[in-house]
């Protein structure tokens, strides 16, 4: 919410300074965001009138000016705008005169104006444009001035710019506060200071037409009103204080009627439509959409409606989209001679989330989804055509006001002794009593209990806890006591075999990767095609509507970070993610961290993409291969050791995936995106993954003390001759299967096949060469015992895969 302080202070001025004010309303709920001054520091400029205006002799696009400032004496000033021109108003900075530095180069001195020649000819000071300024961005001509504007009026004082922008940041609960009008009277509530509420005389009407409407659903609209103007003219010009108003609000203006509807909007809250009269067919009827129906909005856009969808139709088609926008077959133009001016009570349950299902925001929309005061169409209507005749003429009509059913507001209780509980602080009935009282509130009082009911404009307060947060509002969160916590701080000691997270995140840091952090809620492709997941958990509210459901996996999160950096012309990209994922499982229970029926398991996943190491003067450039990945993912988990076995996933090439076992348990898989994915997810090259189970990855054993041997070990190399399908793993394990204890380890350092090995290996055979270490801590081996223990090895691997010795 942005505003002006001087609209604030027309309804409300309390004896504080702008950034008492600020301190003021942030320390009760409403946070300033911003504050920053409506123009910059300026002095010398005054309101002028062009009286004559003629051509340069030595320059075709200047013009010599006589310019009045009311003192009775001419100045001429030399001036290149083309909107200079004899009659006009417009500011102008005299000789002394000190202007703002150009904009974007705040380090500049100020500009000084002093008499210059242009062309041969002197010039007495610089007819100013709005940029020159720095109050807009507009430099296409002077700024054009009121008519009426006083002469020699300091520039400053016209158009009150020694003014303050409020930036609000607002939470959804405070529908009631995205006014300037709001904000006054919480203002006053929490200061004191007399609210000021201008009155709003009923129009007389002038004509008896009036404008058939149907409110066919009451669940959408709880009240509509509006009247006929006839005979305005769309083609007058918004007043400039208005205008200023609404820029001061970050709102541009666009014509007289559609600023004045703004204009109301921002005042008191109250968003509203006009409909060229003219345009409508017969009648107007609001009801919900129907399957098939299209309305093109005035945004350009063309959206298809249904029965989720309210909509305001005449009798041939849809017209407008309740509570959102207007549509474009019924706009004002400048053609426009009669108008309807309509203003209504959207129940807030069926504005919700239609705005983000046709991917746009509109104002109205923002204010009618939290609740807008459904007691003040009729009187607002009154403003806007006031407003309208005084700006664009015409005659107004007899009002049609038509409820079919208000939000009934049920009384909240608020018990004294919880409120001083709750709060830290021992407030008093009269003091809670005092809030209500301040802030317009109805309530009855019984001993230690206060009952509220609610008032129209206020869509927040329904338990007892929003009245108790009322009360500390407005009596001051600075009243509250600095006392320490009561709560018993029990530390909890971590296991020593248990690794930490800051742990595995450290040495994920060390092994080159830098830690993602991605939303929970993912695309459902990505869970379809890279998790394998077709009925995924669906958000019922996604703030994205790409963002529609919860992840089952963390591949896709990282995928969808390796494209944003690729985007951004990464060429060697390390990410880590550790977060919880989300699936199905009927034996989840509720309890304080868990949901019913939905598992929420923690893991750690990694992606690799581009060359294995940085460029480097001393290594040629090769691409990160399986092995590079399975290598970090040994280093995250060691001391403890991993087995890898051939294993298809979703998201992985079939042939370049494993899962990875601890102690023989599966926690999780490790390979190369599938190239299908890659494909279509336009990857230039497929990165390599893992994901695993964080607690499996944590657990471990504590270190335990083992003393050095003694004993000198003994290393023996063998080479085994074996079918091409056997596992290494599976020999590794018999190999190391030793009764004798004596085997300690057993190392793969070379690998044969047919072709490259010589003619010894037959078809289908390969040969894997181990180095073999053996060592007995309590006596030094002998020739005898080695040659034991290394043939009852060879027997093993003999017996379980038919391997010989090659020769």
């Amino acid at each position: 919410m942005q505003f002006p302080e001087s609209w604030l202070r027309e309804f409300c001025n309390p004896p504080l300074s702008t950034q008492q004010l600020a301190e003021l309303l942030t320390m009760s709920g409403m946070e300033v965001e911003e504050l920053r001054p409506v123009a910059p520091p300026f002095s010398g400029v005054v309101v002028a009138e062009i009286v004559e205006a003629v051509p340069h002799a030595q320059a075709d696009r200047l013009r010599v000016c006589q310019v009045s400032v009311g003192t009775g004496e001419l100045l001429q000033v030399v001036c290149g705008a083309p909107n200079a021109r004899v009659g006009l108003r417009a500011p102008l900075a005299k000789v002394g005169a000190q202007l703002p530095p150009p904009a974007g180069n705040a380090d500049a001195e100020p500009i000084n104006i002093g008499v210059g020649k242009l062309r041969g000819v002197e010039s007495h000071g610089m007819l100013c444009s709005a940029k020159e300024l720095g109050i807009a961005d507009d430099h296409g001509g002077l700024l054009e001035l009121d008519a009426d504007a006083p002469l020699g009026r300091p520039l400053r004082e016209q158009l009150q710019l020694d003014d303050t922008i409020f930036t609000l940041k607002l939470t959804p609960n405070l529908a009631h506060l995205l006014s300037v009008y709001g904000i006054a009277r919480e203002v006053a509530a929490l200061t004191g200071a007399p609210l000021l509420t201008p009155p709003i005389e009923p129009v007389k009407p002038a004509h008896d037409q009036r404008l058939p409407v149907q409110v066919q659903a009451s669940d959408l609209c709880g009240r509509f009103s509006g009247r006929i103007v006839r005979g305005v003219d769309t083609r007058a010009r918004t007043p400039d204080w208005m205008v200023q108003r609404l820029a001061r609000c970050g709102q541009r203006s666009v014509t007289a009627l559609v600023d004045i509807s703004n204009y109301v909007m921002f005042e008191y809250g109250r968003p509203s439509h006009i409909f060229d009269l003219d345009k409508i067919h017969d009648r107007l009827e609001v009801r919900w959409g129907r399957q098939g129906e299209a309305l093109e909005l005035l945004n350009g856009n063309t959206v298809e409606v249904d029965a989720t969808v309210g909509v305001i139709a005449d009798a041939k088609a849809v017209e407008s989209l309740a509570g959102i926008m207007g549509g474009q077959a019924t706009a004002v133009s400048d053609d426009t001679r009669n108008i309807y001016i309509e203003a209504a009570f959207w129940w807030p349950e069926a504005v919700q989330g239609r705005s983000r299902r046709y991917n746009f925001s509109t104002d109205a929309g923002h204010r009618f989804e939290r609740g807008v005061d459904p007691a003040q169409t009729v009187e607002h209507i009154e403003h806007i055509t006031r407003l309208v005749q005084r700006v664009c003429g015409g005659q107004a009509g007899p009002m049609d006001d038509q409820i079919s059913g208000l939000p009934q507001r049920q009384p909240v209780s608020m018990r004294v002794a919880r409120a001083a509980k709750v709060i830290g602080l021992p407030v008093t009935q009269a003091q809670c009593a005092d809030v209500f009282r301040r802030l317009g509130l109805v309530f009855t009082e019984e001993p230690g209990l206060l009952r509220v009911t609610p008032p129209s404009w206020r869509f927040d307060l329904s338990i007892e806890e929003d009245l108790i947060e009322e009360v500390i509002r407005v009596v001051g969160y600075d009243k509250l006591p600095a006392t320490d916590p009561q709560a018993p701080v029990a530390p909890q000691v971590r296991p020593e075999a248990r690794r930490s997270g800051h742990a595995l995140r450290h040495r994920m840091a060390d092994l080159g990767y830098q830690e993602a952090i991605s939303y929970s809620f993912v695309e459902e492709r990505w869970e379809r095609e890279l998790a394998g997941n077709a009925d995924p958990i669906k958000v019922l509210n996604p703030i994205a509507a790409p963002l529609a459901v919860m992840r089952s996996s963390l591949v896709g999160s990282l995928v969808g970070a390796l494209r944003h950096n690729l985007s951004r012309k990464a060429t060697r990209v390390r990410l880590f993610e550790v977060g919880r994922v989300y699936r199905r499982d009927a034996a989840a229970r509720d309890d304080e961290l868990n949901v019913a029926g939905v598992a929420q398991p923690a893991r750690i996943a990694a992606l690799a993409y581009g060359p294995a190491e940085p460029a480097q003067w001393g290594a040629h450039e090769r691409g990160t291969d399986y092995f590079d990945i399975k290598g970090d993912l040994e280093a995250l988990l060691a001391p403890r050791s991993a087995f890898f076995e051939p294993t298809r996933h979703p998201a992985l090439h079939p042939g370049r995936c494993a899962r990875v076992l601890l102690d023989g348990v599966d926690v999780g898989v490790v390979g190369e995106l599938h190239p299908r994915w890659r494909q279509a997810y336009e990857l230039p090259q497929a990165p390599l993954l893992f994901e695993l189970d964080l607690a499996a990855v944590q657990a471990g054993a504590a270190p335990s003390y083992e003393p050095v041997s003694k004993q000198q070990p003994v290393w023996r190399d063998l080479a085994l001759v074996v079918a091409e399908g056997a596992s290494h793993e599976a020999l590794m394990a018999c190999l190391l299967a030793d009764p004798r204890g004596l085997i300690r380890s057993a190392t793969l350092f070379d690998l044969y096949r047919p072709g490259t090995a010589g003619g010894s290996l037959a078809a289908g055979e390969r040969s894997l060469a181990y180095r073999l270490e053996l060592r007995d801590d309590a006596a030094t081996l002998t020739d005898e015992r080695i040659d034991a223990a290394v043939g009852a090895a060879v027997a093993r691997a003999a017996a379980a895969f038919a391997a010989r010795l090659r020769t």
